[in-house]
């Protein structure tokens, strides 16, 4: 149980889901964890303005919060998703797809890895 003193009751923590779901951004379900040696990891990753990031796909369940900026998804379908500032994502799991930063500041987003030890968490598509 978590104690707060009397002077803090006003600023208490408070905890706000930001998503809980089933499915990626383009309504596809998710794939059942895979069997192995869980093994998470976090990035935070920051894009230049301008920049479009090498189009891959992720063998692995992701989620992330983009923390500032803007960013545009986009799958090798033609799917798009555009994230502001404090949007969260679950993005899409062996899907082919980039991400381009159309603003004019960096977007910088933390992403959280669901993956298994010896599994890349990123695939870069061969050019």
């Amino acid at each position: 149980m978590v104690q707060i003193s009397p002077e803090a009751r006003e600023e208490a923590p408070v905890a706000r889901e930001l998503i809980k779901t089933t499915r990626s951004w383009d309504g596809a379900l998710l794939p059942a964890y895979r069997q192995g040696q869980p093994e998470i990891t976090i990035l935070r990753i920051t894009i230049p303005a301008g920049a479009r990031l090498e189009t891959h796909l992720h063998p692995v369940i992701n989620a992330g919060v983009l923390l500032s900026g803007q960013l545009t998804v986009v799958t090798t379908e033609g799917k798009t998703l555009h994230l502001q500032a404090g949007d969260p994502i679950v993005e899409v799991v062996n899907t082919l797809h980039y991400g381009i930063n159309e603003g004019r500041m960096p977007a910088e987003i933390i992403v959280f890895y669901a993956g298994i030890t010896e599994t890349p968490i990123t695939v870069i598509t061969p050019r």
